[in-house]
């Protein structure tokens, strides 16, 4: 069911990526060994393909503790792993499950009121009018932006895609009708709500706010920036001047920037557009298809019978004004969102920030499908500190001029030892070398038989072209504040080692990777804007239990359980907190921290679990509070509004639900430090 709603069932047809680019192990042969760039810390090893929750893992039942220890004090005193919490044991129960001592609250559910005037909501008398002005469906990336005063921020929420099967009672899919379908326009998108933690419990407050809050939706209108901006496949025949976008679609995961301004990426925007099997010019075919685009007739929610723009018959380039990072003011409410084409076109997870030594600004990104991409963006122009209006103007411009770069990853094992089941080669750790390779700048384009605004626009196709390193569904990509690091989410890719498709490679070492792993990446001399890198495995996720998991060189017995990593986000220590979606271990998707410096590198502890059928997404790590949005709620084969397989959050005989939840401690004490 998520499958049908979030992706288009992309899993269930053909990889787009048919790119002849070299298999990782020629590449190989052709590098000399180099290594001991990267000083973190021991690497992981691969968890077993097919590993089932098992010994050591079992789901626990209500109220029980993890058969595994991941809280046993190893250092004689105060734990010095900054995550001040008792693991959350394995589960499938219907609720969010903290830990001991903790305390939980829903901040915003879908359908709330977001703005003055909106209607308390009613599920069997939604209206597209009312969507508009509620907090919207599917809540994804969470983010707080700070405000002036004490406890006080703009919280940002994407509103990745909607579930029609499960917010209309008798939803046909063959025959929506115009309200359903204005709904849905109105259901996705981004909210802009003002939260204030009130200091006796602790809890954030949503508040209806006339100043600051405000709703993006389907329809919003969005200003296209930088290099690509007016291209002639960008126009249409509603926008000749290809600079002005209605909406944006299937936003995911996402990060603020050091203005006050937040990043969304477009994700699985393909399954928004029909008919592209009737599109008969092999070109636009082609690049069709390199998107997921080519073969589709008719789509799940049926936009294309209400706006021809979803019909790529009548309007083949607008398809091309979606799959970019945007970026949104929420302390401008009157400012127009934008659209950043120098970031290039794909199925953008999101985009991460972080402050070069020199001042520039780097972007790093990556393309969430089977055997695509790791991307980085680096500015021209420097960040100018401070709130000025002057200053934040200059900054929102940043990522409009710069180098757009894809990495090709070099392991330093003989291919023969990467045998795909996930055995330690004989140097001990799966770990290599690589570089950023040169896509386009400005009106520059790098690569050979494209301009820059092909490459802008289609962005894949450009990195097939310069031999890019295939990868596991690379997600959230996060630079580390604290050591400078970069750490990628691989989710997981069931296709590789299948016929036809490339086997297990070194930073991707395992075939029919059904639970993922996350990629540490050092750029050379700590310098973010370096075209040469290192790299380890940090986590390869499964079952502790299984001979081939490893864990940053801890102790399997004393960690938790983890499978499907995707969003990532970091505390003031400098741990990283992973949220998973999909986890093949038979138990709920949770939050997961890890140390990734010391002693406790690797110690994974499970922090929550969300309610059955949901996917844990944001999250956000203050030191004494953590927000997550748990979405999709019941969302499970055979769920429908008739057949509701989840009653979180309202609880009783209510429909679920997509809220953002917020955790902190009872005595409001710190959760890491």
């Amino acid at each position: 069911m998520t499958c049908k709603y979030r992706c288009g069932d992309a899993c269930a047809h053909e990889a787009p990526n048919t790119s002849a680019n070299p298999y990782f192990g020629d590449v190989v042969s052709e590098v000399v060994r180099r290594r001991g760039l990267l000083k973190a810390g021991a690497v992981l090893a691969v968890a077993g393909a097919g590993a089932s929750l098992g010994a050591g893992a079992a789901v626990a039942k209500p109220g029980g503790r993890p058969e595994v220890d991941a809280d046993a004090d190893l250092g004689g005193g105060r734990r010095r792993d900054g995550l001040n919490f008792t693991a959350v044991a394995p589960n499938q129960l219907d609720e969010v499950v903290v830990p001991e001592g903790y305390q939980q609250a829903v901040v915003m559910r879908w359908g709330d009121p977001v703005l003055p005037g909106a209607p308390a909501f009613d599920f069997d008398r939604q209206t597209a009018a009312a969507q508009a002005k509620q907090f919207g469906y599917n809540n994804d990336f969470c983010g707080l932006v700070p405000l002036p005063g004490w406890n006080r921020w703009l919280m940002v929420s994407n509103h990745e895609y909607t579930t029609e099967d499960a917010q209309f009672l008798g939803w046909d899919e063959n025959n929506p009708t115009r309200e359903q379908v204005e709904i849905g326009w109105a259901a996705h998108g981004m909210s802009v709500v003002l939260v204030e933690r009130d200091h006796r419990s602790g809890k954030l407050e949503a508040k209806v706010d006339r100043r600051y809050n405000r709703r993006i939706t389907a329809t919003t209108p969005f200003k296209i920036t930088g290099p690509a901006a007016g291209s002639k496949y960008l126009k249409t025949s509603a926008d000749p001047t290809g600079t002005t976008v209605l909406g944006t679609l299937n936003n995911c995961a996402g990060g603020v920037t050091p203005w006050g301004t937040v990043l969304s990426g477009e994700e699985n925007y393909n399954q928004y557009f029909a008919n592209g099997a009737s599109v008969t010019d092999k070109v636009t075919k082609d690049r069709l298809a390199r998107y997921g685009m080519a073969s589709g007739t008719t789509t799940t929610r049926k936009w294309e019978r209400f706006d021809k723009r979803f019909d790529l018959a009548q309007e083949p380039n607008e398809a091309n004004r979606f799959g970019w990072v945007v970026e949104v003011d929420p302390l401008d409410p009157t400012s127009t969102p934008v659209k950043h084409t120098a970031l290039g076109r794909f199925k953008h997870e999101g985009a991460n920030v972080i402050i070069a030594r020199d001042g520039r600004v780097v972007a790093y990104m990556g393309d969430d499908e089977r055997f695509d991409y790791m991307y980085k963006f680096v500015s021209d122009e420097k960040y100018k500190p401070g709130n000025s209006k002057h200053a934040r103007e200059h900054n929102k411009k940043l990522l409009d001029k710069g180098t757009l770069y894809v990495a090709q990853f070099t392991g330093d094992t003989p291919a023969a030892e990467v045998d795909g089941t996930g055995k330690l080669p004989a140097d001990g750790e799966f770990d290599g070398t690589g570089k950023w390779i040169p896509l386009a700048s400005g009106t520059r384009s790098f690569v050979p038989g494209f301009t820059a605004e092909e490459v802008y626009v289609f962005t894949r196709l450009a990195a097939d072209a310069v031999g890019a390193t295939k990868m596991d569904r690379p997600e959230d990509v996060e630079p580390n504040p604290r050591n400078r690091r970069v750490y990628a989410a691989l989710t997981n890719n069931t296709d590789r080692g299948k016929a036809d498709k490339e086997g297990a490679t070194e930073p991707n070492p395992r075939v029919r990777n059904k639970h993922g792993h996350v990629l540490e990446l050092e750029e050379r001399r700590g310098d973010n804007t370096a075209l040469e890198f290192s790299w380890k495995l940090l986590l390869v996720c499964g079952d502790p239990a299984a001979p081939d998991t490893y864990f940053g060189g801890y102790d399997k017995s004393q960690v938790s359980p983890i499978s499907c990593p995707d969003n990532l986000a970091f505390d003031s220590q400098g741990n990283l907190w992973i949220s998973t979606d999909g986890n093949a271990l038979g138990s709920n998707d949770g939050l997961f921290a890890v140390p990734v410096e010391g002693r406790y590198r690797g110690r994974v502890k499970q922090f929550l679990t969300v309610p059955r059928g949901a996917e844990t997404c944001g999250p956000w790590i203050e030191d004494d509070f953590v927000l997550v949005s748990v979405q999709h709620p019941g969302e499970i084969d055979g769920a429908s509004a008739a057949n509701p397989l989840s009653h979180w959050p309202d609880g009783g005989a209510s429909q679920p639900r997509p809220s953002v939840v917020m955790s902190w401690k009872k005595d409001k004490g710190r959760i890491c430090g």
